[in-house]
């Protein structure tokens, strides 16, 4: 019974602020002559805050438009503003700054919808020892970090000299597929050199970086990175923002990890999710960038 009358009063709850908050969107248009949209433009500076804020009124629209405008193709948003001026009845010759507002917001909300179809795709691909381009990316990652030193075998014990757990790295694929083999790829080969001397680094580079790359994936799923993609990237951020981002989160795990000074590898889940709290923590604050001047881009290897 009890839970019924919570159930019910939830319910309740619910529908009384929607019909107020309608009613108030309604009062505030009668007053300021603005709609919601147009309030949310002008007085929200650009970033994050605006289009979590246009992302939020489209979404909780009652129109059907609005609603859709944030899952159209790239290529229909500009049609797609037209249609929304013209059911907000905005004339676009005196409001010409809107257009361009809600053109920018729209391209990174639809933009941060087909980067998690990107990299879900990659991440759903399943290594296969039989695909050539699977097996040629896996050798030249070899070949790029132990350049000095021929790979005895396809299967061999010196994959543990980089980080895999064992003589077969298709098997540490498993969880990201072919996701985990592109961010490894991405990451310097400067980086990893300083972090496989340091001798109190204490955990191997593949199987972290594997494990560095489901942290970003899920960080990206569940919504948490709009607040550093709204604000790093003008319009739509792409595979490349994520894989900066990646990198990012590798170098600062590193840090985090030697700050912490575990005892031994055994520690590494603990230390792991300390680290995700503290991002997930950073990324709350609307004016974050996980990394805007992190230069990603230098030293990275090219598939």
């Amino acid at each position: 019974m009890k839970h019924f009358l919570r159930m019910l009063i939830q319910v309740c709850l619910y529908f009384y602020c929607t019909f107020l908050w309608r009613c108030l969107k309604f009062v505030m248009r009668k007053l300021t002559g603005r709609c919601e949209l147009q309030r949310i433009c002008y007085n929200t500076k650009p970033g994050a805050s605006r289009t979590m804020k246009i992302e939020t009124s489209l979404r909780g629209s009652k129109s059907k438009l609005l609603q859709t405008s944030v899952s159209v193709h790239l290529d229909a948003i500009e049609k797609t503003i037209e249609d929304i001026m013209e059911l907000k009845k905005i004339n676009p010759d005196i409001n010409p700054q809107l257009g361009i507002s809600l053109q920018a917001c729209l391209l990174q909300i639809v933009g941060y919808r087909n980067l998690i179809a990107d990299v879900e795709k990659l991440r759903r691909e399943p290594y296969d020892s039989d695909n050539p381009q699977h097996e040629e990316m896996l050798l030249k990652l070899w070949k790029f970090l132990k350049p000095d030193t021929p790979l005895a075998s396809r299967i061999s014990k010196q994959w543990c000299e980089i980080g895999f757990q064992g003589d077969d790295p298709k098997t540490d694929f498993r969880g990201m597929g072919l996701l985990g083999l592109y961010n490894l790829h991405k990451f310097s080969k400067a980086e990893w050199e300083q972090k496989r001397m340091d001798k109190a680094i204490g955990y191997s580079f593949a199987i972290v970086g594997i494990n560095i790359t489901d942290l970003a994936y899920n960080l990206l799923v569940s919504g948490a990175l709009k607040t550093h993609f709204y604000n790093i990237a003008p319009e739509a951020p792409t595979l490349s923002h994520f894989q900066q981002t990646f990198c990012y989160l590798m170098h600062e795990f590193h840090k985090f990890w030697i700050e912490e000074d575990p005892m031994d590898i055994m520690e590494f889940n603990r230390v792991r999710e300390k680290f995700r709290k503290r991002i997930v923590k950073q990324l709350q604050n609307p004016d974050m960038a996980l990394c805007p001047h992190f230069a990603a881009s230098e030293g990275l290897i090219n598939i």
